[in-house]
């Protein structure tokens, strides 16, 4: 084992932590690669990450594609590039806070304001682990809030990835009401009045029960901030969870990954039209149910007339 080779740094990765080597040729005291990503994210933080390719941030530079490759590669590696540098290091701060619940909290806080100061990073594809500095550094980060308590680490790691994907779920929907107020002109609470509007429109009592109780209750024009509600909930019970180790109580067990038909992340032909025959099924059967409602009411309707006429 010891005389393997170990496999070669992929060059986005390598580039990342400045181990790749440096192109042979090309205009070397001009063109770098931190300029190239600097355009690049220029280019996304004024249009999107659609705008994005490897010929417009050559234009961007006054170089030619072809020059750009010597430097990134791939558009991947340049897109990996982008989003190390924006995504940076954990602040320093975070350590000023006393105890692990408000060390996590403030990470989950700077990680959200990430993704709202550049929502093009959250289009970006989750294609495995990240392996880059900077990313590593928020995952230590919270590794390091969590070190004083008798987690395993497994279930630290779990812990960590739990904060962090409930930001990246929280900065998801909230640099999309961002981006509906600049495309429309309206400020987040009138954005959130017109979809009140809407869902009260098309919800019923009778199709929706409980989600029109909810409209009714006034959930989607509330100031209430319902992702830090869920994330204090989470805390609370990892916090319960800590304590109950403290006291001698046994481990959670580690539970399975949940099983994906291969069929389905292949793609399968068979597998989509079995998928489209579920979906045409399940659509029969809402209009089923959205007519039979209907029929009852207006049975209800008719009695009702019957009766006062009688």
């Amino acid at each position: 084992m010891a005389d393997e080779e170990l496999p070669e740094l992929p060059r986005g990765i390598a580039l990342a932590w400045g181990v790749a080597a440096n192109p042979q040729r090309g205009p070397k005291r001009e063109m770098s690669v931190e300029k190239i990503v600097d355009a690049a994210v220029e280019l996304a933080e004024a249009d999107g990450i659609g705008a994005v390719s490897m010929a417009a941030v050559a234009a961007k530079l006054g170089f030619t594609p072809m020059s750009l490759y010597r430097y990134v590669s791939a558009k991947d590696d340049l897109l990996l590039l982008m989003q190390e540098q924006a995504t940076g290091l954990p602040p320093e701060e975070h350590r000023e806070h006393e105890g692990w619940r408000d060390r996590l909290r403030a990470l989950f806080e700077a990680q959200t304001l990430i993704y709202l100061r550049h929502p093009w990073i959250l289009s970006l594809p989750i294609t495995g682990s990240p392996i880059t500095p900077n990313s590593s550094a928020w995952i230590d980060a919270g590794l390091e809030a969590l070190s004083p308590t008798p987690l395993s680490e497994i279930e630290k790691l779990a812990v960590t990835l739990a904060a962090t994907g409930h930001a990246r779920w929280y900065g998801m929907v909230t640099a999309g009401y961002a981006e509906t107020s600049r495309a429309t002109g309206l400020n987040p609470n009138e954005v959130a009045l017109q979809e009140a509007t809407l869902f009260d429109r098309v919800i019923t009592v009778e199709e929706f029960p409980y989600l029109r109780a909810a409209i009714d209750a006034g959930v989607f024009t509330a100031p209430d901030d319902p992702f830090r509600f869920g994330l204090e909930r989470l805390l609370d019970g990892v916090a319960m969870y800590i304590d109950r180790l403290e006291q001698g109580g046994e481990r959670a067990p580690v539970r399975e990954w949940i099983a994906v038909d291969p069929a389905e992340l292949t793609g399968d032909k068979k597998h989509r039209e079995a998928q489209k025959a579920v979906r045409d099924a399940e659509k029969a059967l809402r209009d089923a149910r959205k007519l039979e409602r209907q029929v009852r009411r207006d049975a209800i309707a008719r009695a009702a007339r019957a009766r006062g006429e009688a």
